[in-house]
């Protein structure tokens, strides 16, 4: 695997993190976490082995692993095809790929209320 781009954070397939975890930069989980993710203008990306269970406030969340939580997202929810969800989702926009498991209540809320 290539080193990451620059304002992109990693966190591997055997770290597991508990707590409150907060950023500026983007952040890609492949491991575990628990517990609460603020990324307010950065977005969060759960990949394949990814297992969270936290409640997520992002700019944008791209699930490809298991996420237990609420999302809030500022811009966009992607729900991939191996993604499995359970909790609910507020985003201005959301993508749900055929296949994706999502046990919870979507809000599409819109920035212009006119």
């Amino acid at each position: 695997m290539s080193t990451p781009a620059s304002g992109l954070a990693q966190i591997g397939k055997s770290v597991f993190i508990k707590g409150e975890l907060s950023g500026s930069e983007d952040l890609y989980v492949d491991g575990q976490i628990e517990g609460s993710i603020a990324l307010k203008g950065n977005s969060l990306t759960v990949g394949p082995n990814g297992q969270v269970k936290a409640s997520v406030d992002a700019k944008g969340v791209v699930v490809q692993g298991k996420l237990e939580g609420n999302i809030q997202a500022s811009d966009r929810v992607d729900l991939r095809k191996s993604a499995f969800v359970t909790g609910d989702i507020s985003a201005q926009r959301i993508s749900i790929e055929e296949g994706a498991f999502l046990n919870g209540k979507v809000d599409i809320h819109r920035t212009d209320t006119k």
